[in-house]
């Protein structure tokens, strides 16, 4: 029995967890949720967007499958979502990009997977702003970039890419103007990559590195690079295969590990029954694959890759004339689970 935090999430949230939390059953892998609040939902409940049992619950369980949070643009409550990383030090983000035959997308040719370093750079949150007479007058921000961070981010795509079967590691970077920061996360990457002979390494600047993931995506395997880059990237890759709607993401620490759908959470279509739940359902077959349920993972994957390919049992978002819904397309997942018993 493994025991999982689980997190509805605002939004779109409630209805793509439960989506998620249907097809992960389905799959007959015994499964205990502990269900708890983070986010705007928490705020509106307890007037805390973080609430000591979530963290409690995380702490005791080791993992959490969660959905999208809001987080207020500009001033307000800080991102639930940074807080969550940094508190149990999720250091790596993995987001696969994989092409779906049937997706109204161009490129057809894209299997790459983008992990960012999930803590420091520019999202470490050591900003202020300079004042005169109480006028904001500027801003500034650090980005804080350190030799453990770098290295033990760069070794696990390392490590990822061998226990994957995957070939390369490109190194995403800004070393020619960010000389102190992007070049030491560089140097640590050329140092990590000699320890790795049967993985091919290169490095990319991350401008060069947008334009070509878009004319050669098929080009890229593993990609690693710092936190503020992935973000950008990683959203990047999604477009690529079709949108955020398909897009899953895993946080990986050594004592803790979150798994979520990397959407917001799209308040504008909340009620309506109609978000693409496939992000979420992929996020759970991301954690099962990380509690040692490979078989129930790949399950969950051909299954959801095959509905798409379908076209028919899918939200509108990626057909629509469907006229079906979020837990219509979940539903169509778990009879195609049965299928493959």
């Amino acid at each position: 029995m493994h025991s999982i935090t689980l997190i509805p999430g605002d939004g779109i949230g409630p209805a793509i967890v439960d989506a998620a939390v249907k097809v992960i059953e389905a799959t007959g892998v015994p499964i205990t949720w502990d269900r708890q609040l983070a986010g705007m939902a928490a705020v509106e409940k307890l007037a805390n967007p973080l609430p000591d049992a979530t963290l409690d619950s995380i702490r005791q369980h080791r993992l959490c499958l969660k959905g999208p949070l809001t987080t207020p643009v500009g001033g307000g409550y800080r991102s639930v979502n940074v807080s969550l990383r940094q508190t149990f030090n999720l250091y790596a983000n993995v987001r696969p990009a994989i092409s779906f035959e049937g997706t109204a997308t161009p490129f057809k040719d894209v299997n790459l997977v983008i992990i960012r370093e999930n803590t420091e750079g520019l999202y470490a949150g050591v900003e202020h702003f300079i004042k005169v007479d109480e006028e904001r007058i500027a801003a500034e921000s650090i980005a804080v970039i350190t030799a453990k961070g770098s290295e033990r981010v760069i070794r696990y795509a390392f490590e990822h890419a061998r226990k994957a079967g995957r070939n390369k590691v490109t190194l995403v970077h800004k070393a020619n103007i960010l000389k102190c920061t992007a070049g030491l996360f560089l140097e640590i990457g050329r140092e990590v990559a000699k320890d790795y002979p049967d993985i091919e390494f290169d490095d990319r600047i991350v401008d060069a590195c947008c334009m070509q993931l878009v004319m050669k995506p098929h080009t890229f395997d593993v990609i690693v690079t710092t936190n503020l880059f992935g973000d950008i990237l990683s959203d990047l890759a999604a477009g690529l295969i079709g949108g955020l709607g398909l897009t899953a993401g895993a946080n990986i620490g050594r004592d803790a590990a979150l798994f979520e759908a990397v959407h917001g959470s799209a308040p504008d279509i909340a009620d309506l029954g109609i978000a693409n739940p496939t992000a979420m359902i992929l996020a759970g077959a991301m954690l099962l694959e990380h509690i040692g349920e490979r078989s129930a993972a790949r399950k969950i994957e051909h299954a959801v890759r095959a509905v798409i390919r379908d076209g028919r049992v899918v939200t509108p978002d990626l057909n629509p004339t469907s006229g079906y819904g979020t837990q219509d397309m979940a539903d169509a997942i778990v009879s195609r689970i049965s299928e493959l018993d």
